[in-house]
């Protein structure tokens, strides 16, 4: 009886061994914004960028997004998690500010959140 448990003991082990070969995961090495804004005039529906300001806030961290005329969007938290508030302002447009927004991440990068955000004109 001894023997009997001394090797299922040793088939448990031996059987329950990490096989790597099947769950190797490939990451890119670009790095991901964790933030995509896309900020609009809320009566035209007109993208704009220009004048506009966008900020992430987590606790303490402060990131001021930067913007892509390419995109055109605003992005910012590249590869960070996080719970963001965004403000954005502009001359001539009302302060919006967001709900809490989550990033988060998975093996290899932040899952990036699309947002778009209409400014009401003052």
């Amino acid at each position: 009886m001894k023997k009997i448990i001394i090797l299922l003991v040793f088939l448990s082990f031996a059987c329950s061994g990490d096989d790597d070969t099947n769950n190797d995961v490939i990451c890119t090495e670009e790095a991901r914004a964790g933030l995509n804004v896309t900020v609009k005039n809320a009566e035209t529906g007109q993208v704009i960028g220009e004048g506009i300001t966008v900020v992430a806030t987590d606790g303490n961290y402060t990131e001021t997004l930067e913007y892509y005329l390419s995109s055109p969007q605003f992005t910012g938290a590249w590869e960070r998690e996080g719970t963001y508030v965004i403000t954005v302002s502009g001359e001539g447009y009302q302060t919006y500010i967001s709900d809490p927004v989550t990033v988060e991440a998975d093996e290899c990068h932040v899952i990036g959140e699309i947002i778009t955000i209409n400014l009401q004109p003052e």
